[in-house]
């Protein structure tokens, strides 16, 4: 991590944001201490919304039916067996 003072950083804010751009982060300080960090900027995530599937995942008949849930139960015991 690099650390800067609030000068360095108004006059060399490209420079530092290269930097950030390739992965570093980079300290900004008042009086030696450190006051707020530069980091890459992380686009904030989606929160899932009720009903977004819906007309978009079609249930088939039978997708719930005895021989699906012992192929399913199958499946998950073979995982067992593995650890």
């Amino acid at each position: 991590m690099k650390y800067v003072n609030t000068h360095e950083a108004k006059t060399q804010l490209s420079k530092l944001i290269a930097r950030v751009r390739a992965g570093e982060k980079v300290a900004i300080c008042q009086a030696g201490k450190p006051v707020a960090l530069l980091t890459p900027y992380e686009a904030p995530r989606r929160k899932p919304r009720l009903g977004m599937w819906e007309g978009k995942v079609e249930l088939r008949p039978g997708w719930d039916s005895p021989e699906t849930d012992a192929e399913i139960e199958a499946m998950f015991d073979v995982l067992k067996e593995r650890d």
